[in-house]
């Protein structure tokens, strides 16, 4: 093998003091989120300002720009199919969006966003989105501005910039043409479903848990699982979340009530998801370079909703956790058998609240904030009006009234922190996860027999070696081609809500 050109060596190390930069934020942001005291949120903002301007200058140097291009100009280094002909074409992709951003406005996106945070947290407290709609007029407006320097594609909308952010060579006509046909058969799987003679009993949700009892079943279910704790934590806050500070430092937040203890159970799993994809990138030998990150969000959330809901909500599951869960739950969860809590997990109720929604009724929520931040970026829609328009399309596409903001438009924090073109993703992410999940059993054909005996390394050991370790070698659909066989599509997870609901309803 012929030694690594200098110019690329060099290219790597400017990437890697970018990221520790970046991790430096992320423990920012991640403080704020829980243990931060108050009256330091005004400090806090100006300090996300200030290291989100030294990351651009740093990810948008001149040295940055000549490098890549001595890079691209070398045969060794651009070997098709090579790590470093992937690398490079991902830092020439990253580089050219950064220039196209100016300092100040980076500034002012962290800033405002740090500032909106703060907001949305206690408007939320409040049920009060008054006091939040001006935090969000100044982020939306952040975005489009953002968006306008990213540039519209060819044929395309404003929208397509940011969503492009998440999910690289995703469009707005790209999501439209497949929710359209996804939320019509999702419909008719929900009318079928609510004239089910068949009823299970949602009790088993419905039994008091002691937060530090929640907790330390949360820790347990990690550790047996794999995500390694010397090398990650689970903290609480206001909305769960998976922050990465580089090599050996990943952690999750959950959150707790004294009810619906499977509330943070499956929080706890979706971030686990997520943090288990950060754990298995080859960071070690790769920190800042693109193999070395996640592909995007939708591969992303694939992995969360994949230990969530295919692994957390199986039968399988239930029965190796129900031992485990009555000795750290106690007499109350001992009421209820595995078949008990299966079936109640897996009951299909539209809700308000979209962490806690069913599988089958889950990617209405994603829909409808589609709709709205598509909108209101592209000016077809009024901060003012959210309240409403939320509501409106909570009625229409889910039967229910919404009773405040609390539990309406402030539910997530995305908005707040400028996640304006994410929530696509979590859609996208239940697609590739059934999928997958699909060739997975394949691959696996025991796998419920191991989960249901806590044997989860094969699982583990599977998404490593065909997802987590390329990093961004290949594009999302390449990806999902490789791993599957076939493009993405929502016939597997259809099926996956289909067979649920038989099982569970009878239908």
């Amino acid at each position: 093998m012929p030694p690594t050109p200098a110019a690329y060596t060099q290219l790597c190390e400017l990437h890697r003091e970018a990221a520790h930069l970046s991790a430096i934020s992320s423990l920012m942001n991640w403080d704020q989120e829980t243990y931060m005291p108050p009256a330091a949120a005004a400090g806090r903002a100006d300090q996300a300002a200030i290291i989100a301007t030294i990351i651009h200058e740093r990810r948008t140097s001149a040295k940055m720009g000549e490098l890549i291009g001595a890079c691209e100009s070398d045969d060794v280094v651009m070997k098709p199919g090579s790590e470093t002909a992937a690398n490079i074409r991902e830092m020439r992709r990253d580089y050219d969006m950064a220039t196209k951003l100016p300092s100040d406005l980076v500034a002012e996106l962290a800033r405002v966003g740090s500032q909106a945070q703060d907001a949305w947290k206690h408007a939320r407290e409040k049920s009060d989105f008054a006091a939040f709609a001006p935090w969000l007029e100044r982020m939306f407006a952040l975005t489009r501005r953002k968006a306008e320097r990213y540039g519209v594609p060819a044929g395309g909308e404003l929208y397509d910039a940011v969503l492009d952010e998440y999910e690289p060579g995703a469009t707005s006509a790209m999501i439209d043409a497949t929710f359209t046909p996804l939320r019509q058969r999702l419909t008719e799987l929900l009318n079928k479903v609510a004239d089910a003679k068949d009823r299970p009993s949602d009790k088993p949700l419905n039994i008091k848990a002691d937060p530090a009892a929640q907790h330390a079943l949360g820790l347990f279910v990690l550790g047996q699982i794999g995500f390694d704790l010397s090398g990650g934590r689970l903290d609480v806050t206001a909305h769960p979340f998976c922050s990465e500070m580089g090599p050996g430092d990943v952690r999750l937040t959950t959150r707790y009530r004294g009810e619906m203890f499977t509330d943070a159970l499956y929080g706890t799993l979706h971030e686990m998801g997520h943090g288990l994809y950060e754990q298995g990138l080859p960071k070690d030998a790769h920190f800042g370079e693109p193999i070395a990150t996640a592909l995007s969000l939708g591969i992303h959330e694939s992995q969360s909703r994949m230990w969530e809901n295919m692994v957390g909500r199986s039968k399988a599951f239930w029965k190796w956790l129900h031992p485990h869960g009555k000795k750290f739950l106690g007499k109350q969860f001992a009421k209820f058998d595995a078949k008990e809590y299966y079936a109640a997990t897996n009951t299909v109720t539209p809700s308000l609240i979209r962490v806690e929604a069913d599988e089958a009724t889950y990617n209405m929520h994603v829909m409808i904030r589609f709709e709205i931040e598509r909108a209101l970026l592209s000016g077809a829609m009024k901060v003012k009006d959210v309240p409403g328009e939320w509501n409106k399309r909570y009625k229409e596409y889910l039967g229910i009234k919404v009773p405040d903001d609390r539990r309406g438009c402030l539910q997530d924090v995305h908005w707040s922190c400028g996640l304006i073109g994410y929530f696509p993703t979590y859609t996208l992410g239940n697609l590739y996860a059934a999928q997958m999940w699909e060739k997975i059993n394949e691959d696996l054909p025991d796998l419920s027999k191991r989960i249901a005996k806590g044997k989860f390394g094969d699982l583990k050991t599977w998404l490593n070696q065909k997802v987590h370790r390329h990093g961004r070698r290949y594009s999302a659909a390449e990806l999902c081609k490789r791993v599957t066989g076939k493009e993405l599509s929502a016939d597997p997870l259809m099926r996956h809500l289909t067979a649920k609901a038989q099982a569970v309803y009878g239908i």
